[in-house]
């Protein structure tokens, strides 16, 4: 026997204000390609995957790459080659062997609860699928949170093109309205965000160059989308940055309990 679907009901609304982190307690995670636009007939960039608070430092802990999806120019899947991981940071080389754009994420979905049974506490993990069987029949203290998180970044080989940058229509994502690979300091870049393929219209962001450990502000930039999604960027001064976005859906709007991130890094080019 399992739980009953209002205990279930119960914990996943609990859970997802006492399990989900919030944007300010939770370190940065980021993807950091060695290059993000190449020329020729074929190239190799490096992408460095680590979680930290200083922005690009290895600092605190290497990203997992279980997760890590590559969609290459023609919206197919590029398989990369991963070097490893050390103490701060997991590593992999993505070879470039047709022009124009890919996307370099990594994307989870998944579900984690806790509840006890017979006076012992118990800890699960899994997929919404499983949730209704994953739960006994007697278990109390029923906690659930769903949690969905994308990580990228954006590298072109060539002239840039679109295909990779279709929306999975699948939890917080960014649809680049200017390309992410053709963006200049001092001029806006537009992006639209969606929730579930939906806009994601109020979503508050934070927009922030690298280089943190050497500023005595961080200038972190808070944005916040229209009705329809679309936030504009704008970067004074060439270089790296960071985007990061969260929402939990049943404080977004109404539906089920769950908490989404989205981050970004983005690089700008000089005039």
């Amino acid at each position: 026997m399992f739980a009953k679907p209002s205990l279930i009901a119960a914990g996943l609304a609990l859970g997802l204000s006492t399990l989900a982190p919030s944007a300010a307690e939770a370190h940065r995670r980021w993807l950091l390609p060695s290059a993000t636009v190449m020329a020729g007939e074929e190239e190799t960039v490096t992408v460095d995957a680590a979680a930290s608070n200083g922005l690009f430092i290895f600092e605190h802990r290497p990203l997992g790459l279980d997760d890590l999806v590559v969609i290459g120019p023609d919206g197919q899947s590029v398989t990369p080659e991963i070097i490893g991981s050390g103490a701060y940071r997991s590593v992999f080389d993505l070879k470039l062997e047709s022009q124009g754009t890919y996307r370099i994420a990594i994307a989870s979905n998944g579900m984690m609860g806790f509840y006890e049974l017979n006076g012992e506490r118990r800890r699960w993990r899994g997929s919404r699928a499983e949730l209704e069987t994953a739960i006994p029949e007697g278990a109390t203290d029923v906690r659930i949170s769903e949690n969905s998180g994308r990580t990228e970044t954006f590298v072109t080989l060539g002239a840039p093109n679109e295909t990779a940058l279709a929306p999975t229509n699948v939890g917080l994502e960014m649809i680049p309205v200017t390309h992410p690979n053709d963006l200049i300091a001092g001029e806006p870049a537009q992006m639209r965000f969606l929730m579930d393929g939906e806009p994601a219209a109020g979503l508050e962001l934070e927009f922030v160059a690298g280089g943190t450990r050497y500023r005595d502000e961080p200038g972190i930039q808070t944005l916040t989308t229209d009705a329809d999604g679309m936030v504009t960027l704008s970067a004074d001064e060439a270089g790296m940055y960071y985007l990061e976005a969260s929402a939990g859906r049943g404080e977004y709007e109404e539906g089920t309990a769950r908490r989404m991130s989205y981050t970004a890094v983005l690089e700008f080019m000089p005039l």
